[in-house]
């Protein structure tokens, strides 16, 4: 009689358990999935994706595996020997400058020499058509504040706040009848003063040939032309049911008056004095304005009066002939404000500044 079959039972996990195993899993990507030609099954691939077709080939054996490929390279050629100015054409185009009117969306049809009469016609009759005179007049006055700006040596902020102030007077058709370089000095002014880099009348005078009393009077007319606007635009949003930042955002930022102490860090900085005198000058210019030492003077004469005191007591004398070259007053100015200011040397400098040996009241020169 012949055996039964013997049947093994296996050990492992039922088939049943694995196929519950695997539907549990989540789903992954398989990043180990290669396109491959089914034909040659070349590893690795060699796979060349023609744009100028959309399709995706073997370079092998040319069989096409894919089409309708998109093309993510940049829409243009350069051709190093053609590119005239070192032009970068861009797939969007420039964006939009925030100090000019318009979409800003024109099409500028070029002409360089050499180019035909009929591209010279199109040219000509594009910019008549396209000319806008306000951008004209913007741009003009936008590329001389930039000048004016350099010639100070003041940061790129500067020259962007007096820009967007000049944008504002011109949209708003204010100071019918004054220069265009008068309303630029004012601006320019304000901007200095509004980001912490205040000039002073004479440096803007020496530099736009604008005269300091007209200067003056423009910048009064400008400070009260931008608080008028301020006042408009917070009623208009109290109107509307809004609240007014009270930080001021969204407003021009209100123009403080130059101190003495702002003026003592750059004057310091020309006559090429340490830190410390530079701090005990500013020291002195605080509590003089405090005590009304200096009641009446300048912020330019007393800042001078003060780095010529403070040079003296830190042992780095300067003459008031150099502090004068600096600070464009008069060493009889400088002297006369020092004189005032001597017999009360004790109540304007810091008793620790006298103890700890850094400052000397032997050092300074006779009234």
């Amino acid at each position: 009689m012949a055996n039964p079959p013997t049947h093994i039972v296996p050990t492992g996990p039922s088939y049943s358990t694995i196929t519950a195993a695997k539907t549990q899993e989540p789903w992954r990507e398989n990043l180990n999935m290669n396109l491959m030609c089914k034909e040659c099954k070349e590893d690795p691939p060699n796979i060349v994706e023609d744009f100028s077709a959309g399709d995706t080939v073997c370079g092998s054996c040319g069989l096409v595996l894919g089409d309708r490929i998109v093309d993510t390279r940049s829409e243009w050629r350069t051709f190093t020997n053609d590119d005239q100015n070192n032009d970068d054409p861009s797939r969007v185009g420039d964006g939009a400058n925030p100090l000019l009117n318009g979409a800003q969306l024109q099409t500028n049809i070029a002409f360089v020499g050499g180019a035909s009469a009929k591209s010279r016609d199109l040219s000509r009759a594009q910019n008549k058509a396209t000319h806008d005179k306000s951008t004209q007049v913007l741009l003009g006055a936008y590329k001389h504040i930039g000048s004016l700006c350099d010639g100070l040596g003041v940061p790129k902020n500067v020259s962007d706040t007096a820009k967007h102030l000049f944008k504002i007077v011109h949209d708003e058709n204010a100071f019918r009848g004054k220069s265009q370089e008068t309303v630029i000095a004012g601006c320019i002014f304000i901007a200095c003063r509004q980001c912490k880099v205040p000039r002073t009348f004479r440096e803007i005078f020496d530099l736009t040939k604008v005269t300091k009393p007209e200067i003056g009077r423009v910048f009064k007319h400008l400070e009260k032309f931008f608080a008028g606007r301020n006042e408009k635009m917070k009623a208009s949003i109290v109107e509307a049911g809004g609240v007014p930042d009270p930080n001021g955002s969204g407003f021009n930022a209100a123009v403080e008056a130059t101190t003495p102490k702002d003026l003592c860090l750059r004057f310091c900085s020309q006559l090429n004095l340490s830190a410390k005198c530079t701090t005990l000058s500013q020291d002195i210019a605080i509590r003089a304005e405090t005590t009304g030492d200096l009641a009446g003077r300048s912020p330019i004469s007393t800042a001078a009066a003060c780095i010529y005191m403070a040079s003296y007591l830190a042992g780095e004398a300067r003459s008031a002939k150099d502090v004068s070259s600096v600070a464009g007053v008069s060493d009889g100015t400088i002297r006369n404000a020092f004189k005032l200011m001597l017999p009360n040397k004790e109540r304007l400098v810091k008793p620790e500044w006298i103890k700890d040996g850094r400052a000397d009241f032997k050092r300074l020169p006779a009234a």
